[in-house]
C-alpha cells in the first residue's frame, strides 16, 4: 500500500506537471485533527483548473493514479442527478487499498468554493490567486443547538412515522416496515442522541457523518440499548426494535427538553405508544381497528 507521503507526493506531481491545474486543495477527514487516522481515510482532493473540457473528453486521464478496483463518476451517472453544477468528480478505489475522491473545479469558482467548507487546506497555488483561508476546523459539523420548534418537529416525526412501521408489521409488509423504521424513525432517534451529546459538550463537537462517533460520547448502557434496535430480520425483532427505540427516544428527549427548557410532548408519545401496542395485539383476521 502506498504511504500517505507517496500518495500526496504523486498527487502534487500530477498537478505540478499539468498547466491546466492551478490550485490543489485537500478537504475532508485528512484535514481534521479531531478524527482518528487510519488507512481507510480517503484523499479528498480538488484540482482547480483553467478549463474542464479537455479532462472530460479524455476519461482515461485518471489512469495515471494507479490500478483501480472500481471508479464512480457521479456527475455522469443516469441514476443520480448531478449535484455539483459545473464541477466533476472521480471517486477511485485502488487495488492497493488507497482511495482518492478527486474533484475538478473551474478556477473561476474559487471565491465561492472557499466559503463552502472550513475543513479545507491549500496544498498548491501556482499563481498565489487563491483567497486566504483559515486553518481547518470542523466547527461547521458540530452538533447544532435546536430551536423549540425543531425539537418538537423531531418528536412529532418520530412518533408519527412509528405508526407506519406498526401498520406495515401488521400487514406483513416487512420491507415497508423496515424502510420506515430505518429511513425515518431511526434518524430522529439519532438526532435526539446527538443533541444530548451537544448538551454534554456545550455544542462544541462533531459526532461524525451518520453519527459514527456517537459511541465515544454515549454511556455503555445507552450504546448497547441503541445497538439492540438493529433487529434480527423477523417481525418480532422489528416490533422489539420499535418499542426499544421508543423507550430510548422518550428518555433522551425528556433529558434534552429538561436541559434546554423545552416541553416534551408526553401526551402525544403516550397516545402513539398505546396505539402501537393495540396494533401489535390486533388479530391478523381483524376487519376493523378495535
Amino acid at each position: 500500500m502506498r504511504t500517505e507521503k507517496e500518495m500526496m507526493d504523486f498527487i502534487l506531481k500530477v498537478a505540478a506537471d499539468d498547466e491546466r491545474v492551478r490550485v490543489v486543495t485537500l478537504e475532508g477527514s485528512r484535514t481534521n485533527p479531531n478524527v482518528p487516522r487510519d488507512f481507510f481515510q480517503d484523499y479528498d482532493i480538488s484540482f482547480h483548473v483553467t478549463e474542464m473540457d479537455s479532462f472530460l473528453q479524455n476519461p482515461g486521464w485518471v489512469d495515471m493514479f494507479g490500478e483501480r478496483v472500481i471508479m464512480q463518476t457521479p456527475e455522469a451517472m443516469a441514476m443520480f442527478p448531478p449535484e455539483l453544477g459545473r464541477r466533476f468528480s472521480y471517486l477511485m478505489l485502488f487495488t492497493d487499498g488507497n482511495r482518492i475522491d478527486l474533484t475538478l473545479i473551474p478556477l473561476d469558482e474559487k471565491d465561492e468554493y472557499c466559503k463552502e467548507d472550513k475543513l479545507m487546506m491549500v496544498l498548491m497555488d501556482k499563481d498565489n490567486c487563491f483567497p486566504k483561508v483559515l486553518p481547518p476546523t470542523d466547527e461547521d459539523y458540530w452538533v447544532k443547538r435546536p430551536s423549540a420548534a425543531y425539537f418538537y418537529d423531531c418528536c412529532n416525526e418520530f412518533w408519527w412515522v412509528s405508526t407506519y412501521v406498526a401498520k406495515g408489521l401488521w400487514r406483513k409488509e416487512f420491507l415497508f416496515a423496515q424502510d420506515h423504521l430505518n429511513q425515518f424513525v431511526r434518524p430522529m432517534l439519532i438526532k435526539m442522541l446527538e443533541w444530548q451529546v451537544g448538551i454534554q459538550t456545550d455544542f462544541s463537537v462533531s459526532v461524525g457523518k451518520n453519527g459514527k462517533y456517537l459511541d465515544t460520547y454515549l454511556s455503555e448502557k445507552t450504546w448497547q440499548e441503541l445497538m439492540s434496535t438493529y433487529d434480527n430480520g423477523t417481525y418480532e425483532g422489528v416490533w422489539r426494535s420499535l418499542f426499544t427505540m421508543g423507550a430510548l427516544f422518550r428518555r433522551t428527549a425528556q433529558d434534552v427538553a429538561r436541559h434546554l427548557k423545552f416541553e416534551y410532548p408526553l401526551e402525544e408519545d403516550r397516545r402513539v405508544t398505546d396505539y402501537l401496542k393495540r396494533v401489535q395485539n390486533l388479530p391478523r383476521n381483524a376487519t376493523a381497528f378495535i
